[in-house]
């Protein structure tokens, strides 16, 4: 059964809800001595702020905390874990669907896995985008990494479908 969990070598576990007080990973197989601090995962974590076109309309300053695992600016070689706290969170919208799983969304798979007394509604809580904060943070630590090895990381946007509908 799938879990929170991804990787072997370089392990990261997510957790966290949506509308929760916060999301935030855990990174386990960072090498000690890697020179990291909050603004190198703060720098990646502004790319997919939301708040900007075509992503959520929630104003979250995802602002990363490393809580542990680096100390004096470079990694221990324990796990790295960070967290973001969700400083935007209105879940009133969504008392009003609480029985009805949105089209489109992972709700309906979250009850029949989870039961729906478990199913957390309010934004998708485990299944919403906020949840890629953690795995964003996780791979600025990679791109680091992959960095000191001289590769390096780039993407770009080559499409975005049809636009004026």
């Amino acid at each position: 059964m799938p879990g929170n969990s991804f990787g072997s070598l370089f392990r990261i576990t997510t957790f966290g809800e949506s509308h929760g007080r916060l999301v935030g990973v855990v990174v386990d197989g960072v090498p000690a001595g890697l020179p990291l601090s909050e603004s190198d995962i703060n720098a990646e974590l502004a790319l997919r702020r939301p708040g900007l076109h075509y992503v959520s309309p929630r104003k979250e300053r995802d602002i990363a905390r490393i809580v542990s695992g680096v100390f004096s600016g470079r990694t221990t070689g324990a796990p790295v874990a960070i967290v973001v706290e969700n400083t935007d969170v209105d879940s009133s919208y969504y008392e009003k669907i609480r029985y009805t799983p949105r089209p489109g969304h992972a709700d309906l798979p979250y009850i029949f896995r989870y039961g729906f007394e478990n199913w957390d509604y309010r934004g998708g809580g485990r299944a919403s985008a906020r949840e890629t904060v953690a795995r964003v943070a996780a791979g600025a630590i990679a791109k680091k990494l992959l960095m000191l090895l001289g590769t390096m990381v780039a993407g770009c946007v080559e499409s975005m479908g049809a636009v004026g509908g």
